[in-house]
């Protein structure tokens, strides 16, 4: 079997195990397939493999297999740190943005974003530990930025995201996880419900599932490691 589809069939189990096991519904949580640095021919493997949403980090690596990989049903996240000039074909080619992390950013998303397109899917990064290398919104000054991103009518804010420091343990995995989910039920509302938990990666989505998350971004467990050399020194130019 194709190691694409074998892995990709492996999280799928997981994610499904981890609902059973969790007390979540059935279907409840959705697979994003992290495909930054992996070459169009390995995303049109996991798409024959039934894969359809794949998140980018790296905005020209992004926009070159958007365009090879354009007669393809795909679903595309932008996943990675925005850089504020470089907001208008973030807004132009994809469907979701997990990244976002101040007003700024978001206003420009929003005016950026075509009127042909539906409003621009968005979930605010929280910072809920100190990395330094993290970016994020503080959690003191999340309720604020979601009033101000509800009256940006190009953007549907539909939840929360967080990159979290790795961690040893399950309850030592669950314990930012559990963070956000917090965040989230405090600040959730019925005009903004914030239904999306963004949180969970290869090593760690079964905390993240037991806490809440809805959509678990999942890459070396799909694609295999990564090469080193093609992953050094990429931004998101």
């Amino acid at each position: 079997m194709n190691p694409i589809k074998t892995g990709l069939q492996g999280v799928v189990e997981r994610i499904r195990k981890a609902e059973q096991t969790y007390g979540r519904q059935p279907g409840s949580v959705r697979l994003l397939a992290v495909s930054k640095t992996r070459t169009a021919n390995e995303l049109r493997e996991a798409h024959r493999a039934g894969q359809q949403r794949f998140g980018e980090s790296y905005l020209q690596e992004a926009l070159e297999k958007i365009e090879q990989l354009g007669s393809m049903d795909m679903e595309w996240h932008f996943i990675g740190r925005i850089q504020s000039n470089k907001t208008r074909p973030i807004a132009e080619n994809f469907a979701w943005v997990h990244s976002v992390e101040n007003l700024r950013q978001a206003a420009r998303l929003n005016e950026q974003r075509p009127n042909h397109l539906p409003p621009l899917n968005v979930c605010l990064q929280v910072k809920v530990d100190q990395e330094e290398s993290k970016g994020g919104v503080e959690p003191g000054e999340l309720t604020e930025l979601i009033a101000q991103i509800e009256e940006l009518p190009r953007l549907h804010l539909r939840g929360l995201m967080t990159l979290p420091a790795p961690a040893q343990g399950f309850e030592a995995q669950c314990h930012p996880f559990r963070t956000l989910r917090q965040l989230r039920d405090r600040c959730a509302s019925p005009r903004t419900p914030l239904y999306t938990l963004s949180m969970g990666m290869s090593a760690d989505l079964e905390a993240a599932i037991a806490e809440g998350a809805t959509i678990v971004r999942v890459g070396t467990a799909i694609f295999g490691p990564r090469n080193p050399i093609l992953s050094r020194g990429r931004t998101n130019l």
